[in-house]
């Protein structure tokens, strides 16, 4: 490969008298200067191959689609009473199945983080959930201490409403 780069294409001579009077010379030297090497016309072969093979395989996939469905399509009609029950029964079970699947792999990973939680490990998102527990506990005492401040205030007012309550 390194052969091939350190190559360069030999300099075309340049021909400092062009007889203009004849033009399929002049024709056919620009055209030989623009020559591809042959790199580019195994490349361009191999293109051309490989785009003939491939319009060949659609042609004939094509082809094959509908003279199935032409010949197939009597039959199908004729049992599509028996099929559209099993299709739809086959396609309810593999959506359930799937989801069920969904499901526990969903449940595994919840289990997994919450393993590695407790454990220490510091899966990603912990610090989001240490965050909210903090969060949480110091909204909680905010309340408590509301409460213990302002409930002594309404059991006062009660009994200055109620004396023998």
């Amino acid at each position: 490969m390194a052969d091939r780069q350190s190559q360069t294409r030999a300099p075309r001579p340049t021909h400092t008298h062009i007889n203009n009077s004849n033009p399929t010379s002049t024709f056919l030297r620009k055209l030989q200067y623009h020559a591809p090497n042959s790199t580019q016309l195994v490349g361009l072969l191999t293109l051309l191959i490989s785009a003939s093979i491939l319009l060949l395989l659609t042609g004939l996939t094509v082809t094959a689609t509908v003279l199935g469905l032409i010949f197939f399509t009597p039959l199908i009609l004729l049992t599509s009473p028996f099929w559209v029950p099993i299709g739809t029964i086959l396609f309810v079970l593999t959506a359930a199945f799937l989801s069920i699947c969904g499901f526990v792999v969903a449940l595994v990973a919840g289990l997994s983080w919450m393993y590695r939680y407790f454990r220490g490990m510091h899966p990603p998102g912990s610090d989001q959930v240490d965050y909210a527990r903090s969060r949480i506990y110091d909204t909680a005492s905010h309340v408590k201490d509301y409460a213990s401040q302002y409930g002594g205030y309404l059991q006062i007012k009660v009994k200055d409403a109620a004396p023998g309550a």
